[in-house]
């Protein structure tokens, strides 16, 4: 089967917790090959794009899969761009306020059903074919794996940057290595796949709710022993804008500051401390 029945309202948004059928756990067997979770605020039709053509890509490769699109309280009409889609293959979920691209993606992954359960961002940037690359190594029987993830960095990259968001993305991942030890280029690519068990054990002791979010998920994967990451080229399509501030990067390093403080000090992601 390609696709899958949402069990929700047919064709409706819901909240988390909304749909007619019990909400799935990360601990439940997966009953699909993919969930893609496509968080998204204020992109326009632009997230209809990047739904028809991840749609269109996850069919051709045979493997059963769900997407599930996430408004992070989108008040531009966005979400009356997805109204047409199949409910049969597209869940929706719609977050009352913006929380933050993290708390979008959380919101997703626990609805998700499938073995492995990833996201690419719904602005378009990232051209949505790229999940299809990251499935076929995933489930790659030679080498088992963790995470999947694009990299900007991964010298098979094709990504045309302004020198600032070279020189922010440079500086990003200099401190995360600093902080972490992090052997993973790109930390914040917008396209990744986690194997559910993993997802299952980091996602409750996850804290972020913003950009940060991806690291705080590697950082604690890695944290409780799954380091099987696996970089894979991306191509980078034309940006319609930029999010570099001072302000955006002096929240983001408050961020990787809290998560350093919750590992090193407070230990809040060790299996003991587990909510």
């Amino acid at each position: 089967m390609t696709g899958a029945t949402t069990g929700g309202r047919s064709g409706g948004v819901s909240m988390p917790g909304e749909d007619g059928d019990a909400d799935p756990s990360l601990h439940d067997a997966p009953t699909l090959d993919l969930s893609v979770v496509v968080p998204y605020f204020n992109t326009g039709d632009r997230v209809r794009a990047t739904v028809d053509r991840l749609v269109a890509a996850l069919n051709a490769s045979g493997r059963s899969f769900e997407v599930i699109c996430v408004s992070d309280g989108s008040t531009d009409g966005s979400d009356a761009s997805l109204d047409t889609c199949d409910p049969h293959v597209v869940r929706r979920v719609c977050l009352p306020e913006n929380r933050g691209k993290g708390e979008a993606l959380r919101a997703g992954f626990q609805l998700g059903r499938g073995r492995w359960i990833g996201f690419i961002d719904g602005d378009g940037d990232l051209p949505p074919e790229q999940m299809s690359d990251l499935a076929a190594v995933a489930f790659d029987p030679a080498s088992p794996r963790d995470v999947v993830l694009g990299s900007k960095l991964h010298p098979g990259s094709e990504v045309v940057y302004t020198p600032l968001r070279r020189l922010a993305s440079w500086g990003w991942q200099q401190a995360v290595a600093v902080a972490f030890s992090l052997r993973v280029r790109d930390t914040q690519c917008g396209v990744k796949l986690f194997e559910r068990q993993v997802l299952a054990e980091v996602l409750p002791l996850t804290r972020e709710r913003r950009f940060a979010f991806d690291v705080e998920l590697l950082v604690v994967a890695r944290h409780l022993g799954h380091r099987a990451f696996v970089e894979v080229p991306v191509r980078i399509e034309a940006r319609r804008g930029s999010t570099v501030s001072l302000h955006a990067a002096a929240a983001m390093l408050a961020d990787l500051a809290a998560i350093w403080w919750r590992l090193r000090i407070r230990h809040d992601y060790d299996r003991a401390r587990r909510p």
